[in-house]
C-alpha cells in the first residue's frame, strides 16, 4: 500500500454452552472453552473438587485494528471474556470468571511480494494463570503470488493455554517451538 490502509473491528458473542456442545480435543476446528491454565472448563473438578459444570453462559467482546503502509503492517486485538451462570452438580463458591488478553503482530515486506519478516506476541490475564507467547518468523512466496508459501517460525511459549493435533504444541507447554511449513493453494 502506497497510502495508509486501516482496518478496525468490534466483535461480541453470547451463548449458553454445555459439555456436549464442545468438540473433541483432536478436532482441527477446536474451540473448546478453556480456563487460562488450559484446562477445559467442563472437566470434572476444573473449578472446585467434586464439582462438575453442566452448563454456563459464555460472553466475549473483542476489538481489533490494523494498518498497512509501504510494506509494513501492524495488527492488534484485545478481548474480554466472561463465564458465568454456572449450572453444576454441587454448590460452587464463584459466580463468574473473567479473562482479558491481547495479541500484536508487526511485519515488514523485505522484498515486495516475495519475503516478509514478522514478530508477534500474545498475553492472557486470567484467573487461572497469565500465559503468554512471543514469536518471530518469515514468509517466502517463491513465485510472487499467494498460491505457494513457505513459512518458518520460532515461538516461545509460557504456560500455553491451548494445544491439540493441529498446532505444534501442547497445553501447558513452556519453551521454544520451531515450525516450518509449505502451503499450496489451488
Amino acid at each position: 500500500h502506497t497510502e495508509l490502509a486501516t482496518l478496525f473491528g468490534v466483535n461480541a458473542t453470547f451463548s449458553t454452552e454445555d459439555k456436549q456442545s464442545q468438540p473433541g480435543t483432536d478436532d482441527p476446528e477446536n474451540t473448546q472453552i478453556r480456563l487460562s491454565d488450559g484446562v477445559t472448563v467442563f472437566t470434572p473438578d476444573a473449578l472446585a473438587p467434586g464439582v462438575i459444570i453442566n452448563k454456563l453462559d459464555y460472553q466475549m467482546f473483542a476489538i481489533n485494528g490494523g494498518m498497512k503502509y509501504r510494506g509494513y503492517s501492524l495488527e492488534a486485538e484485545a478481548f474480554y471474556r466472561k463465564l458465568n451462570n454456572f449450572r453444576t452438580n454441587a454448590p460452587l463458591a464463584i459466580n463468574n470468571l473473567v479473562d482479558k488478553g491481547l495479541q500484536v503482530k508487526l511485519s515488514s515486506m523485505l522484498l515486495p511480494k516475495t519475503l516478509q519478516l514478522y514478530t508477534n506476541g500474545s498475553k492472557i490475564y486470567g484467573e487461572y494463570g497469565d500465559p503468554w507467547d512471543a514469536g518471530i518468523g518469515a514468509n517466502w512466496w517463491p513465485f510472487k503470488q499467494r498460491g505457494v508459501r513457505f513459512n518458518a517460525e520460532a515461538i516461545f511459549l509460557k504456560d500455553s493455554p491451548v494445544g491439540y493435533s493441529s498446532v505444534p504444541y501442547v497445553v501447558g507447554a513452556n519453551g521454544w517451538v520451531f515450525v516450518t511449513n509449505l502451503e499450496l493453494s489451488f
